[in-house]
């Protein structure tokens, strides 16, 4: 039981953040998300154009 206490403690304790911040945090998540997909796709045409060029000389 104590157990159980200890986490209703934690989370009382616990300081989250407002609104603002909240905002601020979700909008980080996207630019960091469409950065590291525009990345992944450069990387993959890169990729897919190198193995077909390959392909292409046998």
């Amino acid at each position: 039981m104590t157990f159980i206490k200890g986490i209703f403690t934690l989370l009382k304790e616990t300081t989250w953040p407002n609104r603002k911040q909240r905002w601020h945090d979700f909008i980080s998540i996207l630019e960091y998300t469409a950065f590291f997909a525009l990345i992944i796709f450069i990387f993959d045409q890169l990729l897919s154009l190198g193995i077909l060029e390959l392909l292409s000389r046998f």
